[in-house]
């Protein structure tokens, strides 16, 4: 039976300070889940065995199409904390992003206007490589629900990404409380419309307090009522 002994100490105040000392654990030992070791692979990416082993993914992923559905996912302790559960209605998608800025759409760079906004090429897109992958995804998949992405891999061209989709019509998620949610009509193409994690990070809604006000409700909405006169009718 594990005993644990409870002293309370004074450090120059009357504030009483608890310390913990473990005495005995007999047969007891601590214990980590296989998701903590499979993070600490992870977080260790320049480790030998994981540096062979995303070349080798990567030369893999190169050769199949840029958007295809995996098994099952690559990272399962990131997937589940982003919402994966291993259940029926729950599927993951793997996604190839090309790297690099974002090269203005016009035909033959002809760009009308005043030359400081002739830029073509060296334009940085202000969305993240992790949202598009979601936009694509969930334009191909358009009967699923986007629920969030996390990065896998990348190379000098393309960075690769698994979207986290759901299926609102299956009777298992329109059951279970905890992902019912994302089957409301208000949810559809949330990936379009940057209400994912990935979009609620390039709008800037991270943070809150006094030094975020500037970007709620969004940016654009902030400019609007900054511009807008508004003359209050006395009374």
């Amino acid at each position: 039976m594990r005993e644990v002994q409870f002293r309370w100490l004074r450090r120059g105040t009357d504030a009483p300070v608890r310390r913990c000392e473990r005495l005995a654990l007999d047969g007891f030992r601590w214990r980590k889940g296989a998701y903590t070791y499979v993070s600490e692979l992870w977080r260790k990416k320049q480790s030998d065995v994981m540096r062979f082993l995303q070349r080798v993914r990567c030369w893999e992923y190169r050769q199949l199409p840029s958007i295809v559905r995996v098994t099952r996912p690559t990272r399962p302790d990131k997937a589940r904390r982003l919402g994966y559960k291993a259940k029926q209605g729950y599927v993951v998608y793997r996604v190839r992003v090309k790297r690099g800025g974002r090269k203005r759409p016009v035909s033959k760079g002809i760009v009308y206007g005043k030359p400081t906004n002739q830029g073509v090429t060296q334009l940085k897109f202000q969305r993240s490589k992790r949202s598009v992958a979601e936009e694509r995804a969930g334009r191909k998949l358009g009967g699923l629900r986007v629920l969030n992405s996390y990065w896998i891999n990348e190379d000098s061209t393309y960075k690769y990404y698994e979207v986290i989709l759901v299926d609102q019509a299956h009777a298992a998620i329109r059951n279970d409380p905890r992902i019912n949610w994302i089957c409301n009509p208000v949810h559809k193409h949330r990936e379009l419309r940057g209400l994912t994690s990935a979009g609620k990070k390039y709008r800037g809604l991270r943070g809150r307090g006094h030094l975020h006000h500037k970007a709620r409700p969004s940016r654009r909405a902030t400019w609007k009522r900054n511009q807008t006169l508004s003359l209050r009718r006395y009374r």
